[in-house]
């Protein structure tokens, strides 16, 4: 009952967050049943049952990810309903749990809907082409799809109340000061994780490694490739992931330094202030859109035998959830920015300033996730040459 009742004081945003995460629930959903379908089909032992197990595994990820940040925009987001739960009696630990529970509420119903169409599918109404995808003719174990099913719920819902913080759900507590500063350490390894990255795939493209073997067969219809360039171009696309942090404190340290003009200056510190819960979200739409891109290019190009709907739609999931999270963090930050852009404007800043910093921020933001993102697609085309 007090779900429902939250339910009553949705907003648009809170509507769209939960259809959101109740529909990439149902497609995932649909992959997991399909893999079970395939494998009821199949002979005994198959090897291709395992990694049609497999490929669920990144859109599974994905909403792991996705849930883990709409559960920690919530609280920032909708702090009267955090202020009203607490008032009601409920502490840190209830809060969390109810977060967790609604997002695995939405992926269970997203999982159940999915559940029901298989079953009526299944009752001899799927034509032929379908039947093998759906294991027809082959008595249905319950507990099969009970218990794939189950981790989308469960694995979104702990992700969910892990992420969290519990100072985070208590209303009226200060929010810690963000400043964009990251160790040496880190910056170093991912400055050496990048370089030796590249390095070790320009080595491997290297004239005289034109007769080298391709022992590796690359999933998704993307051809063969050498463990040298898997290798170098994984080292590479995660040290640039881990720069993207550093790169955004950079620039906005650049857009500050000197006497900038307060358009200039309220970017410069925005940008650093923002840059450690900016830069995962972002280095990870990157590389998925890296990734997309770059397997788009080698099904597209001239000879190639194209890829089946499955990549594709696992490709579409990926990314939909990669976009929504950052989306949930930027209605974090911007929910968490309210007090001080109100602050400004009773000082007498202007509208307009703010949304010129605005403007200039993500201008660079975007370049910098644009370069990054871009490298990782130029290496990965290299790996797929």
């Amino acid at each position: 009952m007090l779900y429902l009742r939250l339910v009553r004081g949705y907003r648009v945003l809170d509507l769209g967050r939960w259809l959101l995460t109740a529909t990439a629930a149902a497609v995932v959903a649909a992959f997991l049943l399909r893999a079970l379908g395939r494998a009821l089909s199949d002979p005994p032992g198959a090897p291709a049952t395992v990694e049609r197990l497999l490929w669920c595994l990144p859109p599974v990820l994905a909403i792991i990810w996705f849930t883990a940040l709409a559960a920690r925009a919530l609280p920032a987001q909708r702090a009267e309903r955090m202020a009203g739960l607490t008032a009601a009696g409920a502490g840190p630990v209830r809060l969390r749990l109810l977060i967790a529970g609604e997002l695995a509420l939405a992926c269970a119903l997203g999982a159940l809907v999915t559940l029901l169409l298989f079953l009526v599918l299944r009752n001899d109404i799927a034509g032929p082409r379908l039947a093998p995808e759906l294991g027809m003719g082959v008595p249905l174990p319950p507990a099969a799809p009970v218990a794939l099913l189950a981790v989308l719920p469960l694995a979104g819902g702990l992700t969910a109340a892990g992420a969290v913080r519990l100072p985070e759900t208590l209303p009226g507590d200060p929010e810690p000061v963000l400043i964009g500063r990251f160790g040496p350490a880190r910056t170093t390894v991912a400055v050496v994780l990048a370089a030796g990255g590249v390095l070790t795939e320009l080595y491997a493209l290297r004239p005289a490694a034109a007769e080298d073997s391709r022992p590796l067969a690359l999933p998704a219809d993307l051809g063969h490739t050498s463990v040298p360039l898997l290798a170098g171009w994984a080292a590479a696309a995660l040290g640039l992931g881990l720069l993207t942090g550093p790169l955004l404190a950079g620039a906005g340290r650049l857009l500050a330094l000197g006497r900038p003009s307060p358009r200039r200056l309220l970017a410069g510190r925005g940008l650093t202030g923002n840059a450690r819960r900016l830069g995962t979200p972002l280095a990870v739409l990157a590389f998925t859109m890296a990734v997309v891109l770059t397997s788009v290019r080698h099904w597209v190009a001239p000879g190639a035998d194209g890829t089946g709907l499955v990549p594709a739609a696992e490709a579409l999931v990926v990314t939909g959830c990669a976009v929504a999270a950052l989306l949930a963090r930027l209605t974090e930050l911007r929910a968490q920015r309210r007090a001080s852009s109100a602050a400004l404007l009773r000082l007498g800043a202007s509208p307009r300033l703010l949304l010129g910093a605005a403007m200039l921020r993500w201008a660079v933001a975007g370049s910098v996730v644009l370069a990054t993102g871009a490298l990782t697609a130029v290496l990965g085309a290299g790996l797929l040459s």
